[in-house]
Formats: structure tokens, C-alpha cells, sequence
């Protein structure tokens, strides 16, 4: 492990606690903090150019694309990038949605600072830290979810809109559907408006959650 040093990211959109972030990952020994963006579409464009981390430390809430879609699109970048969520807001629905979409862990803002190297090196080690609320709320959930999937609710989604789901929960976008499958992107819009009715949702986050949660997709 001499000379190693884990590669991480930060994206933070707010500018004091990103760089003081960045300050206490630099001053770990085994770890470097090379790059850090304050919003979620600087970071694609930069896994897009075949540079990756080893560890991302990203914001939940973040102008435009929020942390939750972004992770999406990471883990089809690369799936091997393991993804720290971070957020101040310690809410059951952000919690679920993260775990889902494949964050390495799930930590509130609250005293991140002082134990990042600890947080990365546990995901690193193949864990997946979180703070003792959170993991119990994550208990719960799937525990939850057990259950409500002996009783499966019926919304009526055709298999065409079933489809057209699945492949937005893997974090396609309308056009990519509609290339996939090989339909028009009005077609798509389409689908994804009788999505909402059935679901009773009015959001694509809305839609996928649900889906999630009710094991749809």
C-alpha cells in the first residue's frame, strides 16, 4: 500500500464546506483530492473524459441535477465508483432513493469533516457507513418493503410502460428510451405522462421511487 493513495472527488455546491472538504482528504496520508466541482453536470463531463476516482463525496442537493440523478448517471459511467451521499436533510425518501440508485453510503453534513478519511477508508474496505439514524431508518425501510411486496398493489402499467420504467430507473433520459426502444421520443412522453396517472406521481424521481418501492422495476 506504500505510495497509494485513494482518488477522491468532491461535488459540493457550497463553496467554504467543499474546500474544507478537500482540505481534510489532502491532509490524509493515503489520499489525494485532485478534483472538485460545485455541480453534478461538471462531474459527468469529467467521468465522461475517462477519468475516475476511487470515491465520489456528493451532495444531495445540487442546482439542476440533484445528487440522487446524479448518481445514476455515475453508475453508468462506471460502476465501480463508489459514491459517498452527503446531506444535511435526514429524511427516510432521500435515504431509500440513495441506497437504491447505489450510494456506497449515506452521511449528514453534521461532523462529516472530521472523520472523512475514517468514512472513505470503511467504503473503501467494502462498507457502507452511515450515521446510526440513517441505518436505521434503512432498516426499517427494507423491512417495510418486505412486506408490502407480499401485497403488491396493482397500478394498472401496461408491459410497454413497465419497460419505459425499468429504463428510467436506470437513469435514461426520454431520448435514449426512445432509441432503445426504437419508438418515438413523443411516443415516449406518451408512456411516461400515463406513468404518472397510474402512479399517482408528477415527477421522473417520483416515478422511479415508486417503482422502487413497490417493486416494479
Amino acid at each position: 500500500m506504500t505510495g497509494f493513495k485513494i482518488k477522491v472527488w468532491v461535488v459540493e455546491d457550497n463553496d467554504i464546506y467543499r474546500q474544507a472538504l478537500v482540505r481534510s482528504i489532502n491532509s490524509t496520508e493515503n489520499m489525494q483530492c485532485d478534483f472538485n466541482f460545485n455541480n453534478a453536470e461538471s462531474l459527468l463531463t469529467k467521468l465522461s473524459q475517462g477519468i475516475v476516482p476511487d470515491v465520489i463525496l456528493l451532495d444531495v442537493q445540487l442546482p439542476e441535477m440533484d445528487g440522487r440523478m446524479a448518481l445514476n448517471f455515475v453508475k453508468k459511467i462506471n460502476v465501480d465508483v463508489k459514491t459517498i451521499i452527503l446531506t444535511v436533510f435526514d429524511d427516510s425518501d432521500k435515504i431509500f432513493r440513495a441506497v437504491c440508485a447505489g450510494a456506497s453510503g449515506y452521511i449528514l453534513k453534521s461532523g462529516i469533516r472530521s472523520e472523512v478519511g475514517d468514512v472513505i477508508e470503511e467504503v473503501m474496505n467494502g462498507g457502507a457507513p452511515m450515521t446510526p439514524s440513517v441505518a436505521k431508518k434503512v432498516l426499517s425501510l427494507f423491512s417495510n418493503l418486505e412486506q408490502s411486496n407480499s401485497k403488491k398493489a396493482d397500478y394498472q402499467l401496461s408491459e410497454r410502460e413497465l419497460e419505459v420504467l425499468r429504463l428510467m430507473a436506470e437513469g435514461l433520459i426520454k431520448k435514449e428510451i426512445a432509441d432503445k426502444l426504437k419508438l418515438s421520443t413523443h411516443t415516449i412522453n406518451t408512456h411516461i405522462r400515463n406513468i404518472y396517472i397510474k402512479l399517482h406521481v408528477d415527477t421522473n424521481t417520483g416515478a422511479v421511487a415508486k417503482g422502487i418501492r413497490e417493486n416494479l422495476v
